[in-house]
């Protein structure tokens, strides 16, 4: 069988490598200063950052979106990002580009607000609550607490009309704490969310996940209580809160791919580049094994469309025979892999099946309805776009999954 072809469409860029200000307990990506001995302070040269964004301004077609993330990209500075919209102009050829930008948020201030909200950047902050559930984890080197500066960035951000994410990671405390968190967030007027469950293994014994991971029944009931959260703020049949999760799966219901890739049915979408120009397969796997090839000798869409990545992402549908007769398997794929190798019970069985089949079988229903509206206002658009009539576009169900 032919290899299919992986246009490119997105990357994730970690131009300050591992480094980070923060010493969060559940922190996967901080260890991989050990990929990099040379130096302890880890930074993308100009002349990586402008071969970089070449290559990924030419190379891609009509639009495209980069990722900036960490450890913690603010290290870099503000003048690094605003060279980096230089190059987008220089190397673009009238495509549409999307920057986004994942952050702690304790180095941003209004002069990086007022820098995002010029751009149009999508900030992803992590924010995982009220204090006393971020104040769990989320801690600096020194081990202080680091919600209040947090929250005070949030308010900045969103005070200078920046569109800002609230990233927050499910954890085995925080999965008691949906409804909270829910109303946290729309209290402080953040109103697109992403929840992303933690499952790391335990560095004292390998042999099984990390006490802090979720586990498979408690984020079940985390998603079923969030799914109903999200249904009842519904207005006129439209979703007023964004949740990703819950409009990454909707997607399915409605015959469309994912546009996360934990939901699709094979990894391997998109390559992280590390601050040395290094290129690998995903970001849960910048590991040596993994390694695609380096900017400076190779073209990042043969790195993409390599053999090496393909193999990766067949990966993903190494799973159990049970899961492939699952009525929910088109819905998930098994999730993320990353998943069931943190946790070593078994790395062949998806870590939140049970929790899948918990919340498909609750949600399904409502799922369907929402399909079947969203389709007929499709069939609506198409017969007003034939005869000439005028379709209000922000009235569509879909305005709300866009991000």
């Amino acid at each position: 069988m032919a290899q299919k072809h992986r246009p490119l469409t997105s990357v994730l860029v970690k131009p300050s490598g591992p480094d980070c200000n923060l010493g969060c307990t559940y922190c996967f990506y901080l260890e991989k200063e050990k990929l990099f001995p040379e130096t302890k302070v880890h930074r993308m040269t100009p002349e990586i950052q402008e071969e970089m964004i070449r290559q990924v301004m030419q190379q891609s077609g009509d639009a495209v979106s980069i990722g900036w993330q960490g450890g913690e990209p603010a290290l870099m500075g503000l003048d690094f990002y605003k060279r980096a919209i230089e190059l987008e102009k220089k190397y673009g050829h009238g495509q549409s580009v999307g920057n986004g930008f994942q952050t702690n948020g304790t180095l941003l201030d209004v002069e990086w607000a007022k820098f995002f909200k010029q751009y149009d950047w999508l900030i992803g902050l992590s924010l995982d609550g009220p204090q006393h559930i971020h104040d769990s984890y989320r801690l600096d080197k020194g081990l202080h607490p680091t919600w209040e500066k947090v929250e005070g960035v949030a308010k900045m951000l969103l005070a200078e009309g920046v569109a800002v994410n609230a990233m927050c990671c499910i954890t085995d405390y925080s999965s008691n704490y949906a409804e909270e968190l829910y109303n946290y967030y729309k209290g402080l007027g953040l109103t697109w969310m992403q929840f992303i469950p933690i499952v790391e293994t335990d560095k004292d014994d390998p042999s099984k996940a990390a006490p802090f991971s979720v586990t498979d029944e408690k984020y079940g009931q985390f998603l079923i209580t969030l799914f109903d959260l999200w249904m009842n703020d519904f207005k006129n049949g439209e979703p007023t809160t964004s949740v990703r999760h819950f409009e990454s799966v909707f997607h399915s219901y409605v015959g469309i791919e994912s546009p996360e890739c934990t939901m699709m049915k094979e990894c391997g979408p998109y390559v992280v580049i590390e601050h040395n120009g290094n290129v690998y397969s995903c970001d849960f796997f910048v590991e040596p094994r993994h390694r695609l090839g380096n900017i400076r000798q190779s073209k990042i869409t043969d790195m993409l469309n390599s053999k090496k990545q393909d193999e990766f992402g067949k990966v993903k549908a190494l799973l159990p025979r049970k899961c492939k007769f699952c009525p929910w398997y088109t819905k998930c794929f098994g999730g993320c892999t990353k998943d069931r190798i943190k946790d070593p019970n078994d790395q062949r069985q998806p870590r939140f099946c049970l929790a899948y089949q918990m919340f498909f079988e609750h949600a399904d229903a409502k799922m369907k309805q929402l399909a079947e509206r969203w389709k007929q206002k499709q069939n609506d658009y198409a017969e007003h776009d034939r005869t000439g009539g005028v379709y209000n576009a922000s009235a569509d169900f879909m305005k709300n999954f866009k991000r």
